[in-house]
């Protein structure tokens, strides 16, 4: 099921499952995952795309080893909001991810505008060589993508709490 606002996705979501964050690429998927109780992101790794039932089956695995009651995809909006190509490209792949065998949960999309900037400037502030971030850069900006996510679930549950 793919739910476009983030309020639907935690309606959604079963209770002390963890949430996986993708950082789709064109050549990778980088892929975090939070604790149970949704407040932290880690990075976890970044698969190598070769073909959807290939990517689609490594993600089943983690979906299954991992409890993942959930996906965020990072969604490549324009700097200006609005959405192009990459945005085309990650919205059906959601509806491929929807379809596959093992990844019957919820699907929303974060806004991921500059989670890459991001992830490379703390990689370049932790003193990473160049070599340690092309091989981490795409699942710490997946980390970054669901760390975003995880931030508004708090949000939504503190204003839910209030009522």
């Amino acid at each position: 099921m793919i739910c476009e606002d983030t309020t639907a996705f935690l309606t959604a979501l079963e209770p002390m499952h963890s949430i996986a964050g993708l950082d789709l690429g064109t050549q990778t998927i980088g892929v975090a995952v939070s604790d149970t109780f949704l407040s932290v992101a880690t990075p976890l790794e970044t698969i190598r795309r070769r073909k959807f039932t290939l990517d689609a089956a490594r993600l089943a695995e983690i979906v299954a080893e991992r409890r993942i009651g959930g996906i965020v995809l990072g969604l490549p909006r324009n700097m200006d909001g609005t959405e192009g190509p990459r945005c085309q490209s990650t919205r059906a792949f959601a509806r491929n991810l929807e379809r596959a065998e093992g990844l019957d949960i919820p699907l929303t999309f974060w806004d991921e505008r500059l989670s890459t900037v991001a992830a490379e400037r703390a990689l370049l502030e932790a003193d990473t060589s160049r070599k340690r971030r092309a091989e981490v850069i795409d699942h710490v900006a997946a980390g970054y993508i669901l760390q975003g996510a995880l931030d508004r679930i708090r949000v939504i549950r503190a204003g839910q709490e209030q009522t």
